[in-house]
């Protein structure tokens, strides 16, 4: 099939989709499905492949995602219940004031997103920005855009995340130039991030209903079962749990909670690079450093600090952290659909056709990285996949090239940038930032698609401003 007609196939799609989830208001999950199965269809995938690639697209996403949301999820529930979101929240509030909070936060959120993938960054934080927005009496989407931008901007061109890596490995890019490049361009990036999400946020966001029942029980106690402090009677309703500011947990407290896994992580990634492979060392180090085991650590000690030490009982303790996962069932069913969706779209040959037709156009290499990877990212969704595969096209181009050290880095890192825009619905982060948030599909098209892109483009200037100062023109 014809590199147009996959194009119109996808075209068609996304608008299909689009139309169905907003303007008929169908359930994501399953508009997702539905159209994942009629793309499969007309772009010729084979039949006894399409449920396979289904099964493929939903098991590939939530393999990775499930297990770290509903950890995250309890872990969130834990810090919320006991008192701790608000405790830290009101502690910041009170010594940077409302204004300086955001900022604040997305500050911290940039050195958090080093060691620790999106996804799983964003899912920790969800509780701490849950509570700051209490704390200073706003939407949440007006701390979550702009703390979500910069972690995504991290995840994308900064070195251990996992597309970056492996595009410096096809490339032949330096690590240690390539974390420098990305991390110097990110830190004004993450600056304009502040002040776009500030202006898109003029406009007021209606949340959907669900989160916004979720936030307003935020911190009052309560959550999806009934019961008392201790007492271990009943289901339904909410969790009352009587949490005074003598008896919440420290600031100290849920920080070390919210820090413990991210150092976690850190072993992990220091142990990758430090470490010789296949030594015991290394294995331990990467057993430490798994997000599954770093975030079961967390879980563990707030059960016990948050839960058991405070006086509530074993019962009451796993109720509060059950009560977590009814909430993200659809966080974690969309986000799958989602990977669904980009999986149809990769095994259909649309974003490799794409790619290939504007490989002919000609255009400078830097550029032409840049537009590969947006083209990949908008079609198949996945960040990763866009830089690892724009990478792979590319990796004879810049072979031949006699590129510097400096200047691989640079067209890694355009490549990073491409792949940071144009999150919309088939990519699974668009669904974990915007069912969070409450956002509309509407709205999280208004927001985070038009943020991510501005962000993304703003970043390929910033690096094409550096490509220029080292000569990469004249190469």
């Amino acid at each position: 099939m014809s590199a147009l007609a996959l194009l119109a196939i996808a075209a068609a799609g996304v608008a299909l989709l689009l139309l169905a989830v907003i303007k008929f208001k169908i359930p994501a999950f399953l508009a997702l499905l539905v159209v994942s199965v009629l793309v499969a269809l007309v772009a010729g995938i084979p039949l006894p492949d399409i449920v396979k690639t289904v099964t493929e697209g939903m098991g590939g996403t939530l393999g990775s995602v499930a297990i770290l949301v509903g950890l995250g999820a309890m872990l969130g529930k834990m810090i919320e219940v006991s008192g701790g979101a608000q405790a830290l929240a009101g502690k910041f509030t009170q010594l940077l004031g409302p204004r300086r909070v955001i900022a604040a936060l997305t500050a911290a959120a940039f050195l958090l997103a080093i060691p620790v993938f999106f996804d799983v960054g964003f899912i920790i934080l969800i509780p701490i920005i849950y509570g700051f927005s209490k704390a200073a009496g706003v939407n949440p989407v007006k701390i979550g855009l702009p703390v979500g931008a910069i972690m995504l901007a991290i995840h994308v061109v900064v070195p251990p995340h996992p597309g970056v890596v492996g595009g410096a490995g096809i490339l032949k890019a330096d690590i240690g130039w390539t974390t420098i490049i990305g991390l110097l361009i990110c830190i004004p990036v993450g600056v304009l991030g502040y002040f776009v999400a500030k202006r898109l946020n003029r406009r007021d966001y209606p949340m959907l209903a669900g989160t916004a029942e979720q936030f307003r029980l935020f911190g009052t106690g309560k959550s999806d079962v009934e019961q008392e402090s201790g007492t271990g009677t009943g289901t339904g309703g909410g969790v009352a749990v009587k949490t005074t500011a003598k008896t919440a947990p420290s600031p100290a407290m849920i920080i070390t909670l919210i820090v413990l896994p991210i150092l976690m992580i850190m072993v992990g990634t220091v142990g990758a690079v430090m470490l010789p492979k296949g030594t015991p060392a290394a294995d331990i180090a990467a057993f430490i450093g798994a997000p599954l085991i770093a975030l079961l650590t967390a879980l563990g000690l707030a059960y016990y600090f948050l839960g058991i030490r405070r006086g509530w009982s074993s019962q009451h303790t796993g109720e509060v952290m059950d009560s977590a996962l009814a909430p993200t069932a659809i966080v974690i069913l969309v986000t799958g659909a989602g990977g669904v969706f980009g999986k149809v779209l990769t095994v259909s040959g649309i974003g490799k056709a794409l790619a290939e037709g504007l490989q002919s156009i000609g255009l400078p290499l830097i550029l032409m990285a840049f537009i590969l990877a947006a083209v990949l990212r908008a079609s198949q969704g996945s960040a990763t996949v866009a830089i690892i595969t724009t990478a792979g096209l590319l990796a004879a181009s810049v072979a031949d090239g006699g590129y510097s050290p400096v200047q691989t880095a640079l067209i890694l890192v355009s490549i990073g940038f491409g792949a940071f825009g144009l999150s919309h619905i088939n990519d699974s982060g668009f669904w974990i930032v915007t069912r969070y948030l409450g956002l509309s599909v509407a709205d999280g098209l208004r927001t985070w698609t038009v943020l991510t892109t501005i962000l993304g483009v703003a970043g390929f200037a910033l690096t094409f401003l550096v490509w220029i100062m080292v000569g990469g023109l004249s190469v």
